[in-house]
């Protein structure tokens, strides 16, 4: 229970709900706090930045004592956050109207009193530019105010006579509501890097733009009773997605993955290998708006690059900055920092990975000439790179890490199939095969981490579920063995072992590892082990049904930066194909 509505300490991630647009997100609390919101774009400064311990935020909540639930209307990420009080239930309607403008950022808060009167106190304090400055505010009409803050244009309307402000330091802008039994209010807030519009924007027109965007979405998708599950990670990554086409890793940063360990990192950017992911579960789930994006941002990235591609991008196309500390106290456990150093790696995996995803999307008649010579494109990048050292799937040391060499492997002959001329392509995916063979072969008779290290990795279950090596060859079979073995816990997957503790001493569970678990044992004919794996995983979300990076199997909490997208693909890929298992069916 609460009694006010401010200041409040960080929750624990499963507890917050994520609004998206496609161009930014936003976290919500059970406070009805926004605690992170960055504008105009996902890797912009913030301007909400309580989930970092900053000052700014946006709540709005019940003044009376309380206790809190909530849900996402289906296929979408419009929220509820509902209250109930010792008078009656509050309810909160959330959303960023949907689609977003790159430039301009529309809040939706739509306050509801279903049973009887409520008594809420908003409280609007933006800072800019993580923090560092605080908004000034005029009054500009009825029920409406103007502000800046840094270099963005602010306005908050809805409020005519509908409130009384109350006293606040400010420059927060603080008001008592009073919502009429049976009654609606609607607040709206514009963030904008441009000249706002000269008119407040239509609330009731903004709502029926987002409900009517949002509907599409999923609408499709029908595997039973994983229908209503898939269907929210695929509104998931909707919204993450720009319509550039690029899919950010999160919505946050420096959310840490271990309490003190250091592995803090910046995630709003769009990774090649997640956005391939994506792309092949959108296919999978008849989900052709993704993958067209996917594709999209694929293409261009390879024309402009060629085999010097980088693991990821902004959104907009342009170079990931450099990684490097901000002022803000950090969540708890961790310290802040944007940027990232992927911006310096070579990974090879990507270039097999977008293979996949182009012969995905030949498959469905939706390949254009661009995307035909983007495939060519990576195809030459292989046979130049092939050889080459990498970061690999977890941008580590560089090393010939057998993933990125085996997905290289998937791509050519998925590409092969296709293709009016496939002995090159084919000879090639065999050459690696062979060289990986002899030197990432262990004695066991699985398949190791790299040349250099002969342990485990839960990434190398990902590319016989690809094709590449087939799922009846016994190197498959000894691997998938392996993983079981070695790296699980409490039914949860790990990526690799770090050293000779318990592996929940070293990181937390890798949610997506345990997807593909799942999916390995499906390819097994092990259904109810794969369905069993595949529950497991899905049950690490919390209320709000959104999956972090990773999971701690001992205090049952989330870690690191959330949503984590490429988790929700896997998540998605997952139930489409356990489903289309257990029917006897083959999944897109």
């Amino acid at each position: 229970m609460n009694g006010g509505v401010a200041p409040f300490s960080p929750l624990t991630l499963r507890d917050y709900a994520v609004l998206a647009d496609g161009e930014r997100g936003a976290l919500i609390s059970p406070h009805g706090e926004i605690v992170w919101m960055c504008a105009p774009t996902w890797d912009s400064p913030a301007v909400f930045a309580g989930l970092l311990g900053g000052a700014g935020s946006m709540s709005l909540a019940p003044t009376a004592t309380h206790v809190w639930g909530g849900y996402y209307e289906p296929d979408s990420l419009i929220w509820r956050s509902r209250w109930v009080t010792r008078a009656g239930i509050v309810e909160s309607r959330e959303a960023l109207a949907f689609p977003g403008d790159p430039h301009r950022a529309v809040l939706l808060r739509r306050l509801l009193a279903p049973d009887a009167d409520a008594q809420v106190r908003l409280l609007v304090d933006p800072r800019g530019n993580y923090d560092r400055a605080p908004a000034t505010w005029e009054r500009t009409g009825p029920g409406v105010w103007t502000g800046r803050t840094a270099d963005l244009r602010l306005r908050l309307s809805g409020l005519r006579g509908r409130s009384r402000r109350t006293r606040h330091p400010a420059p927060a802008l603080c008001w008592d509501l009073k919502v009429a039994a049976g009654q609606q209010l609607d607040i709206v807030l514009e963030i904008s890097d441009r000249e706002l519009p000269d008119d407040v924007p239509d609330a009731d027109g903004a709502w029926r733009i987002t409900e009517t965007t949002w509907h599409g979405v999923g609408a499709g998708l029908d595997i039973g009773d994983r229908t209503g599950a898939a269907r929210h990670s695929l509104a998931v990554m909707r919204g993450l997605t720009s319509r550039s086409g690029g899919m950010v890793a999160a919505a946050t940063t420096s959310l840490p993955e271990r309490a003190e360990a250091g592995r803090n990192y910046d995630y709003r950017y769009a990774w090649i290998r997640d956005l391939c992911f994506a792309g092949q579960a959108a296919s999978a789930a008849g989900a052709p708006d993704l993958l067209d994006g996917a594709v999209r941002f694929l293409t261009a990235r390879l024309h402009e690059h060629g085999d010097r591609l980088a693991p990821a991008y902004t959104v907009a196309g342009d170079r990931v900055p450099d990684q490097h500390p901000l002022h803000l106290p950090g969540y708890p456990g961790g310290f802040d920092r944007i940027g990232n150093h992927v911006n310096a790696q070579f990974q090879l995996d990507a270039f097999g990975e977008a293979l996949l995803t182009f012969a995905a999307a030949r498959a469905a008649d939706r390949l254009d000439d661009d995307g035909h010579r983007a495939a060519q494109i990576a195809t030459a990048a292989i046979v130049e790179r092939w050889s080459e050292a990498d970061a690999g799937i977890w941008e580590l040391d560089n090393q010939r890490w057998t993933h990125s060499r085996l997905t290289c492997v998937a791509g050519l002959r998925a590409w092969a199939q296709g293709s009016t001329d496939p002995g090159d392509l084919v000879a090639l995916a065999d050459r690696i095969v062979a060289d990986t063979a002899q030197h990432a072969l262990h004695p066991s008779g699985r398949w190791q981490r790299s040349q250099e290290d002969p342990g485990l990795d839960a990434a190398l279950l990902i590319p016989p579920l690809r094709g590449a090596p087939p799922a009846d060859d016994p190197r498959t079979l000894a691997t998938l063995e392996g993983v079981l073995a070695e790296l699980t816990e409490r039914g949860h997957a790990y990526r690799f072992r770090h050293d000779e503790r318990p592996l929940h001493e070293a990181e937390g569970s890798f949610t997506l590892c345990s997807f593909v678990v799942a999916q390995a044992l499906s390819q097994q004919h092990r259904a109810v082990e794969a369905a069993r794996w595949f529950e497991r995983a899905e049950a690490t979300w919390g209320p709000p049904q959104i999956f972090a990076e990773e999971y701690d199997v001992v205090q049952n909490q989330l870690r690191g930066n959330l949503p984590q997208a490429f988790v929700h693909a896997m998540h998605l890929e997952a139930a489409v194909r356990l489903t289309a298992a257990e029917r006897g069916e083959t999944a897109g």
